[in-house]
């Protein structure tokens, strides 16, 4: 990774008299790690920047499994971006979806609005779920991308346990199918997700219900893979997976699922009824690569130069889950947010060094922190290369670290807060069924509307 393409050596910027009478047009498209940390880098900076994202917030993926599981607020993990970057004089903010780009025309192309122009144009759009050619399975089993995904499953758990518990005594198939949660994907997500079910579920067993102890509920995590954490060594991989079992959670390895339905999971021929499904299996790129005409890896996310531009179109840039890149080893560079956010920044510099005429000859290098994933409210695993953290020392760390790449103090202040509170009392304070009247049929996204008990509106705090 130290050559830059020949096609990359062209101008950047617009040259001649046009470039002294206007400031250069920058378009960014997402305003997730990787957008924000770019448009950051050009404060106060002679360049007019235009972000358009589709949802009007910036969100903190990493935690939204804790808002599926009741333990934090979606607005503890969110902010406007009008907020974010309000302060920041030369940058415009539009709310809309980008349906494709004119890469001739150097336009940018909305659902709702005019084409945007642009001198250079970054796409930071992330990454959506990957069912592996199956996406009706997504009916049945959301994933968590958004706060809309999150308080959707957050609705399905504890809509199950409220249905479970009007059994009382009698012990059912139906009973019981309420009280499964799978979890499908051993990665982080589906890691941390499985840990904080299985916490949420038990102690609220224990706590809130009178008619479901812990030992009713069962919560199943399915790995495709001979084991856990694939991007941890595997001694942490085993350790993550004792934590999980120590919390109850049943662990199945080398589990292809290969049906999903509305009221189970198949594995091999086996048939897991369940109420609650979750997907943290796989993920695929936003189309931006057919937005190009660019080539693209196996996960659709676009095959960039050394230096984050788009092959033959030095003006275009790609960075964070959108973008296929190597470090100088060889190894793919994560899609996880201090990749994004270094990708972010290096192209801000970029931009910062443009003139007329200029030509650059940059190079990304990628510098990889560390991996984590925690599981439940006091465990985690850290592998920082040579040191290797678990237990409350890895959690520790990781609930640092993660407070460190939360947007706004207010936002740091809460979640400290809602941990520790979480922490001394095993309480989830925003243990809330919204999405749905009073009376009305429970979302097709389980089986729960095969029952005809009355839907709960909401559950106490």
């Amino acid at each position: 990774m130290t050559a830059i393409h020949p096609q990359h050596k062209s101008a950047l910027a617009p040259t001649g008299r046009a470039a002294y009478r206007r400031r250069l047009r920058v378009v960014v498209v997402g305003a997730g790690f990787g957008g924000l940390a770019l448009v950051r880098g050009l404060s106060g900076r002679k360049v007019d920047i235009t972000v358009v994202d589709r949802q009007n917030h910036h969100l903190f993926q990493p935690l939204l499994y804790q808002v599926a599981t009741a333990a934090l607020s979606p607005a503890d993990i969110a902010a406007p971006i009008r907020t974010i970057l309000k302060r920041q004089d030369n940058v415009h903010v539009v709310l809309d979806e980008v349906i494709g780009v004119d890469v001739a025309a150097r336009q940018v192309r909305l659902s709702g609005g005019e084409p945007l122009e642009y001198d250079v144009l970054v796409l930071a759009t992330g990454a959506r779920h990957s069912y592996f050619g199956n996406d009706q399975w997504s009916v049945h089993a959301p994933g968590i991308k958004t706060i809309d995904d999150a308080t959707r499953v957050r609705r399905s758990v504890l809509l199950a346990m409220e249905r479970a518990e009007t059994f009382r005594q009698a012990r059912s198939a139906q009973r019981d199918e309420f009280l499964t949660f799978v979890v499908i994907g051993g990665g982080p997500t589906g890691v941390e997700m499985a840990g904080a079910i299985a916490e949420l579920t038990r102690h609220a067993a224990a706590m809130d219900f009178r008619y479901i102890t812990p030992n009713c509920v069962r919560i199943i995590l399915i790995e495709a893979g001979p084991r856990l954490l694939a991007a941890l060594p595997a001694p942490l991989a085993r350790e993550a997976q004792r934590a999980l079992e120590t919390l109850g959670v049943q662990v199945r390895l080398n589990g292809r699922v290969t049906a999903i339905d509305a009221t189970a999971v198949s594995v091999g021929e086996e048939r897991i009824e369940a109420a609650t499904i979750v997907w943290a299996a796989g993920v695929q790129a936003s189309p931006a690569a057919a937005w190009l005409g660019a080539a693209a890896d196996r996960a659709g996310r676009v095959e960039v130069a050394p230096d984050l531009s788009v092959p033959g179109h030095p003006e275009i840039f790609v960075i964070g889950d959108t973008a296929a890149l190597h470090d100088r080893r060889g190894r793919p560079v994560p899609g996880i947010a201090p990749a994004a956010k270094q990708q972010g920044e290096f192209v801000a510099r970029v931009i910062r060094r443009l003139r007329p005429g200029t030509r650059h000859r940059r190079v990304f290098r990628y510098r990889h922190f560390g991996s984590l994933a925690t599981i439940g409210r006091r465990h985690a695993v850290v592998d920082l290369g040579g040191v290797h953290l678990k237990g409350g020392l890895g959690w520790l760390f990781w609930s640092t670290a993660h407070l460190y790449f939360l947007v706004g103090f207010r936002s740091r202040i809460v979640v400290g807060l809602a941990w520790l509170w979480n922490y001394l009392t095993f309480e989830r304070g925003v243990r809330l069924i919204t999405g749905m009247d009073q009376g009305a049929a429970p979302p097709p996204a389980t089986s729960l509307d095969r029952t005809n008990l009355p839907a709960a509106a909401a559950t106490g705090a």
